[in-house]
């Protein structure tokens, strides 16, 4: 949203002799912040160094001055007109004016520039050097310094303190030709940044020196608007958004559990989301089974899953596998995906699950319910149990409860089955603390949460170190309804 900004006389000699020109903010600050930003010069006449607007310059807002409503906090609407007034002595000659040649000579004396070649050695041997690229989001794109963070120049002042919050460790701006970090430089010094200095000919320097610089995947625009609030969690940003979309999670079953833990991951962005299930809706599926409609009684489950999952995000790519597991398919399967979330009814799967993933080394988010009580954890081969560490063995079939007999409250799955999402989404970002070697269990009826250590037997046939796999074992199926 731009607005239009009124330059008093003695002040247009630093926007081109323009009397009117543009800017963007939701608040006063803000736009002052975005005007400073495009006419330098502007920025020491009407700003001190701690960016608050100085004690001779007066702002209106619609020619009301803003000091009577919140001051440089006062929102801007669209449509709003800025006036800046600075207190003028007349009946004198004006004063030389700071031209933006002579304040880019002053930061050149002030800030130090370091070279290419020698910021790629600091990079190497300096772990504590934070590099920040002060560019577009758009130039970013185009590639960057492997080592660099991004602050857009527009934002630094606001985000730079939660993104370094450690003033002492020494950083280094950069933008396209050297000149915008200079700018940036002298702000982070005005922060109390201790140590700051300026990539000498930017990122156009860098490249012709023939250093390596990375070129991302990035987002569309549309992609920007549908994960904004991942976006703006620094734990994920860009990069951990283009990791979800990169990720391959295959669901073991379109039932209770399958149904919430994919819908969430699809809404996330997990961009390709196997289903396996060879079963069909069935009414008594819709109590808690919320992929699937009235409609599609009758459809396969995968086939339901997927209209629902591909109507809710379309940057997801839906794996339809309409057929059991087994021992013969199951590595062929799996060895496509990069995870596995289980929302198994029955032991057999569980134990085929398990014993492909210690297999193929990878992570398993486990999840099981049972009337109104749920259970959650994750095994990773190698970092912690497996699920024969703790049950070696299944139960006979003749003790086995029936998932049909025994029934579920049917919002159970839904938190069960989100939390194995949320577990999912942490191992691909790589961040937080997993449940591997801790089992949660919640009893809904107690509304009680308890947590459980659970180890890796050091004598379990199929995930001790050194024990040769015995192989995969197809159990009697005991249970076919989720």
């Amino acid at each position: 949203m731009s607005t239009m900004v009124r330059i008093p006389s003695p002040l247009r000699a630093f926007t081109q002799n323009q009397s009117e020109v543009t800017a963007e903010g939701k608040t006063v600050r803000l736009l002052l912040l975005d005007l400073t930003e495009r006419y330098a010069g502007l920025r020491p006449q009407i700003l001190d160094s701690t960016g608050e607007v100085r004690r001779f310059v007066n702002i209106f807002l619609n020619d009301q001055d803003v000091r009577a409503a919140l001051g440089i906090e006062t929102p801007v609407n669209s449509g709003d007109v800025i006036e800046i007034l600075p207190a003028i002595a007349g009946g004198g000659d004006d004063p030389t004016p700071v031209t933006f040649a002579t304040l880019r000579n002053q930061l050149r004396r002030e800030i130090m520039e370091i070279k290419p070649s020698d910021l790629a050695a600091a990079c190497d041997t300096q772990k504590d050097l934070v590099v920040i690229d002060v560019r577009t989001i758009e130039e970013w794109s185009q590639g960057h310094l492997p080592y660099a963070i991004h602050i857009d120049r527009g934002h630094l002042e606001m985000q730079v303190e939660s993104r370094v919050p450690d003033k002492s460790r020494p950083i280094v701006c950069y933008c396209a030709a050297g000149v915008r970090s200079l700018f940036a430089a002298k702000t982070l010094q005005v922060l109390g940044y201790e140590r700051v200095g300026s990539l000498a000919g930017g990122f156009n320097a860098w490249k012709g020196a023939g250093l390596h610089f990375v070129q991302p995947t990035t987002l569309t625009q549309a992609q920007r608007e549908r994960y904004l609030r991942h976006l703006s969690i620094p734990e994920v940003g860009e990069e951990g958004q283009i990791k979800l979309l990169a990720a391959k999670v295959l669901c073991i079953g379109a039932g209770g559990l399958g149904c919430p833990a994919a819908l969430y991951l699809a809404a996330a962005g997990v961009g390709t989301l196997g289903v396996i299930d060879d079963d069909k809706v069935d009414l008594s599926n819709l109590q808690r089974q919320i992929l699937h409609t009235t409609d599609r009684v009758g459809t396969s489950k995968t086939a339901s899953a997927k209209m629902t999952l591909s109507a809710l995000n379309p940057d997801v790519c839906v794996v339809e596998h309409r057929e059991r597991l087994t021992s013969q398919n199951v590595i062929k399967i799996f060895s496509q995906y990069d995870l596995i979330v289980d929302g198994s009814d029955n032991f057999p799967t569980r134990y085929l699950v398990n014993d492909a993933c210690v297999q193929l080394k990878k992570p398993c988010v486990h999840g099981s319910i049972y009337r109104f009580e749920g259970q959650l954890t994750v095994f990773w081969p190698g970092k912690g149990p497996c699920y024969r560490c703790l049950y070696p063995a299944p139960p006979p079939p003749e003790l086995a409860p029936s998932c049909a007999e025994a029934g579920v409250l049917g919002v159970l799955p839904g938190v069960i089955g989100i939390l194995e999402a949320v577990e999912a989404v942490k191992i691909i970002l790589g961040r937080g603390h997993l449940l591997t070697g801790r089992l949660v269990r919640y009893d809904a009826l107690k509304a009680e949460w308890r947590e459980l250590k659970i180890g890796a037997d050091p004598k379990c046939a199929y995930c001790a170190p050194g024990a040769p796999f015995p192989g995969l074992v197809d159990y009697e199926y005991f249970c076919t309804t989720a």
